[in-house]
């Protein structure tokens, strides 16, 4: 039944693996980014049904990089960090961050 309660409405999705916080290892890759690049922005970006909650960092050439986080952590991060924060869903997507990737296709 488990399998077929996603589907029915009302129900709230089940909490899971997505629902964990950053790791310490998430947490230190995110301060390094921060430390090692100029004028970071943070954006988070909401759950979906195949991903979690994350933190995109993105520094001031489009460089980015990202890693799973809660809102109350990210927050906390960037107020630590002393970095704004964004909700991608009111802002976007900086343009830089899309000439970046574009520039850097692997």
């Amino acid at each position: 039944m488990a399998l077929l309660d996603r589907f029915r409405r009302g129900k709230a999705p089940a909490k899971g693996a997505l629902d964990r916080p950053p790791s310490k290892a998430d947490k230190a890759h995110l301060r390094e980014f921060v430390r090692t690049r100029r004028s970071v922005e943070a954006y988070v970006e909401p759950r979906t049904n195949v991903t979690p909650m994350s933190v995109l960092l993105v520094a001031h050439d489009g460089e980015w990089t990202r890693r799973r986080t809660t809102e109350k952590d990210a927050q906390r991060l960037a107020s630590e960090l002393r970095i704004p924060v964004y909700d991608v869903q009111r802002t976007g997507y900086p343009q830089r961050m899309r000439d970046w990737s574009a520039r850097n296709k692997t």
